[in-house]
């Protein structure tokens, strides 16, 4: 009976380990889809870049979370892969 239940939780464990990583697949996925829209992200973390915002600065990633309606921490993860892809020149 033990076993069961530490089979058991174990495996919702996994499942709320592995729904994350999938919504962050498919959120990287639909930039990837979309030149335009990473183009765009670029140029909107390139103009707070002029305004001496760094794009892992908490207003740039809240800023982006609003925009895009993400969680901060799906923001920092979409802008991340947006400038490493995309826009290397972007701080």
């Amino acid at each position: 009976m033990l076993a069961s239940l530490a089979l058991l939780t174990a495996g919702f464990t996994a499942v709320g380990l592995i729904a994350p990583a999938q919504a962050q697949s498919s959120l990287l996925e639909s930039v990837r889809r979309d030149p335009a829209r990473a183009k765009a992200l670029c140029n909107q973390l390139r103009d707070m870049n002029k305004q001496g915002i760094s794009y892992t600065s908490r207003q740039a990633t809240r800023t982006i979370a609003a925009q895009e309606g993400l969680s901060a921490v799906d923001a920092e993860v979409l802008t991340t892969y947006v400038v490493g892809m995309h826009c290397p020149d972007v701080r």
